[in-house]
């Protein structure tokens, strides 16, 4: 574990040193957008939803992530130099045997994964985060969970940005030895509210509250 928790941090500090996009521009973190097969739309969001919490969390928490989001591939060692990959989509997901031990691996070296139901995902996300962790289960957060209390205060938990079912916002939680690995929101779809407001019609004030929720979850995954 120790020889892979090593591998994670060297090639992270060396994304930030040497030649690349975001390097020669001095940003501290890159996020990645997770580009996974099985016919669902990982795509769904892709236009303005992790550029606007970027510029978010830029603004507001003084963070210095790169403005453009990456995608990467669940297969590919590019995965250890983001600190967090985020997931989201309607549809089917399926990881291969390579995929599920890379994230695997990625994971346990200090990477975070956030998922976010945008509706239909989560029967396949379930599957599929159990083939990565056949010993986990998703457990639902207390809402005294530090995730929910950063910057910003939320003391019910997940805000609701979007109907789906009409049932309450719900916060699920991966933990390996005792540290959250992946933060998965259910009926809550962040990753729609951080779209441009026009997108789904919300109002500023759920934009907002998404947003603010999202910082939540960057500025957990930097800090601890």
């Amino acid at each position: 574990m120790f020889r892979t928790q090593l591998y994670f941090f060297i090639i992270l500090f060396y994304s930030f040193q040497y030649p690349c996009s975001y390097a020669q521009k001095n940003y501290s973190y890159q996020i990645a957008l997770l580009k996974y097969n099985g016919g669902g739309d990982w795509y769904a969001n892709l236009e303005s939803s992790l550029p606007n919490l970027i510029k978010f969390c830029n603004k507001e928490l003084k963070t210095s992530i790169n403005p453009e989001q990456a995608i990467v591939e669940p297969s590919s060692k590019d995965i250890f130099k983001y600190p967090l990959i985020h997931i989201t989509g309607h549809g089917n997901i399926v990881f291969s045997e390579a995929e599920t031990q890379n994230i695997r691996k990625y994971l346990i070296a200090g990477g975070f994964i956030h998922i976010s139901d945008n509706y239909g995902l989560d029967k396949y996300i379930r599957r599929e985060m159990k083939k990565v962790f056949p010993e986990l289960e998703f457990v639902e957060l207390p809402f005294n969970h530090p995730i929910y209390h950063q910057k910003y205060n939320f003391s019910d938990g997940l805000p609701k940005i979007h109907e789906h079912d009409n049932k309450a916002a719900q916060g699920f939680g991966l933990i390996y030895q005792g540290k959250l690995i992946c933060f998965y929101d259910y009926e809550c779809d962040l990753g729609d509210g951080w779209e441009n407001p026009e997108v789904h019609n919300d109002s500023p004030e759920k934009h907002l509250e998404a947003l603010k929720m999202g910082a939540n979850i960057l500025q957990f995954v930097l800090i601890q």
